[in-house]
């Protein structure tokens, strides 16, 4: 658990924390690593959690299939980056999504309730932690909505424009890489592959954009 101490000290989870005092805090958390293989559930649709977890190595998926199969990818959630938050209120329900190992990955995984309860000892920092997952709760449902801003565009083309305009703002460059491979990108848009497929090829005849696998560049153009 030593390796990750630095990782942790960047989360949103344990922001203004010192490695030493997360170090400390790891056992009243009830913190454990534990370690999936690619395309290995972490937790299933219909599940309770009593955990937040992090992932410390590898990247995960929250996905959801509809009765014929069909998967639509929810969000991608990378190392450092927190998932099963929303879930940590007393009652609030079933898992609605399955949450799986995009590749080999690490997580640690807090029990829920050692972190919303002040445990004994305490801790100097607890109130801290306890304030950063409000504030990343926060966070998450801002990026809901933009993935819903994202969908609520009426063609493939507008989609894509959506969601490109928006990475090329948060990496502050007209060239990025993305986190998703053709298919995941289709999932995440809710839009067929092959139709995603040709209508970025008709995006870069129009001079819109040039795209090398998950890399973009964005160009001036008319976006009509």
């Amino acid at each position: 658990m030593k390796k990750y101490l630095k990782m942790l000290k960047q989360t949103q989870l344990f922001a203004g924390v010192g490695e030493d005092d997360i170090f400390a805090m790891l056992g009243c958390l009830q913190a454990k690593c534990v370690t999936y293989k690619k395309g290995e559930h972490i937790f299933r649709q219909g599940e309770h959690l009593s955990c937040i977890a992090i992932v410390a190595d590898g990247s995960i998926h929250i996905q959801k299939h509809d009765y014929w199969g069909n998967r639509s990818i929810i969000n991608i959630v990378d190392v450092g980056e927190m998932f099963g938050e929303a879930y940590a209120a007393p009652d609030s329900g079933a898992l609605l999504h399955d949450i799986v190992a995009a590749k080999d990955s690490t997580v640690i995984l807090f029990d829920v309730n050692k972190i919303l309860t002040v445990c004994s000892s305490a801790c100097r920092f607890h109130a801290m932690v306890v304030k950063n997952l409000f504030f990343a709760i926060s966070e998450k449902n801002r990026k809901l909505m933009q993935k819903l801003g994202h969908m609520a565009k009426r063609s493939t083309r507008e989609k894509l424009i959506s969601y490109l305009s928006e990475e090329a703002k948060r990496h502050n460059s007209g060239t990025f890489v993305i986190p998703f491979n053709r298919q995941q990108l289709a999932d995440y848009l809710a839009v067929d592959r092959s139709a995603m497929s040709n209508e970025l090829g008709k995006m870069r005849d129009d001079g819109l954009l040039m795209f090398d696998k998950n890399q973009f560049t964005l160009l001036q153009g008319d976006i009509s």
